[in-house]
């Protein structure tokens, strides 16, 4: 009865663009922790908590931010398809891993910016490498700011030499911490890919897309990173537009809503030729997220770090799941 009911309201064709649009997501070390689910008339996003990341991620932050990434390519997939998307987050009290339901509402016609946002979407990558050092312009920071507020968060950049000199502190801080913690560095190498010919699809870091080299560039730290010193890493950081998300809470509502609001103003970069990369492994040491939210007198809770530049040269795409791995109950 529910695989009839599905195929009435999704066709074959429309289900695939759900699915090929959702696994194009971001998320924590390319885990992509969610199932998509159908209802009779609704879509289910649901939250894999068996993918756990003990060492970087703790209390699952980064997954459900990731799913809000999820959730905003989802979205964006419904409205392209020409519906307006009837949208509730954490609608089922007995059911917390499913972190938000979608029902297809009127039909609409899907505006430029959705359209440009779903073009998008196939050439998003995290760009860890060094930026091209043209600047962004000013006027560019203020529209990738308010793409974020139109979600509900708050895209701070850092930008005074005193803030920058403050992150280059906290950075460096965290990167010596994570080089020096073994069960970090085992579970980081444990998803990485190596082999990525016979590893075409599936979960995990592709290696050639963390190229050797110092931070901010790399992102992620292993044993064999070479770290500069704050003087150093401040002149990096201020060669690019770095932005801090923030939330006024610290709930999974919030965490939910800071992935949503970061995939969203990441595509909206990427439209404009821009490529950027999210650091979030440094606030997950309480001392540094507290450090930065004194210092920086942040008026939330930092969720992510983004760095936005121009490209010095094109990068991979991270492999993905099969999209029957992708597709739950319902199905």
């Amino acid at each position: 009865m529910v695989g009839r009911k599905r195929r009435e309201v999704w066709s074959t064709a429309e289900t695939e663009v759900l699915a090929r649009t959702l696994l194009r997501a971001p998320s924590v070390h390319n885990t992509q922790p969610w199932i998509l689910e159908f209802d009779p008339d609704r879509l289910l996003l649901v939250e894999r908590r068996d993918l756990t990341l003990p060492e970087h991620d703790p209390l699952g932050r980064d997954r459900v931010l990731s799913c809000g990434a999820a959730l905003a390519n989802l979205e964006i997939a419904v409205r392209v398809l020409g519906y307006e998307p009837r949208t509730e987050t954490f609608p089922e009290p007995d059911r917390p891993e499913v972190v938000a339901s979608l029902a297809p509402g009127e039909r609409a016609v899907p505006s430029a910016a959705e359209l440009h946002r779903y073009s998008a979407i196939e050439r998003r990558r995290s760009y860890r490498r060094r930026f091209s050092g043209r600047p962004v312009s000013p006027q560019r920071v203020g529209e990738l700011m308010v793409t974020a507020a139109s979600a509900g968060v708050e895209a701070k950049p850092i930008r005074d030499e005193l803030e920058l000199t403050r992150v280059a502190e906290l950075l460096e801080f965290a990167a010596e911490a994570h080089q020096h913690d073994h069960g970090y560095q085992r579970e980081l190498a444990l998803w990485t890919i190596r082999d990525e010919v016979s590893h075409r699809h599936g979960v995990g870091l592709a290696a050639t897309a963390l190229p050797p080299g110092s931070l901010p560039w790399a992102g992620l730290v292993r044993p064999s990173t070479a770290l500069p010193d704050s003087a150093v890493l401040m002149r990096r950081l201020a060669e690019e537009t770095l932005l801090v998300f923030l939330t006024l809470d610290d709930t999974r509502h919030d965490h939910l809503a800071a992935g949503h609001a970061l995939q969203t103003t990441w595509l909206d970069a990427v439209d404009g030729g821009l490529v950027g990369s999210v650091l979030t492994q440094p606030l997950h040491l309480p001392e540094v997220r507290s450090a930065l939210c004194e210092d920086l007198e942040l008026a939330g809770f930092p969720q992510a770090l983004m760095r936005f530049g121009y490209p010095s040269g094109a990068v991979p795409a991270s492999p993905r799941r099969a999209i029957d791995e992708l597709l739950g109950r319902g199905f």
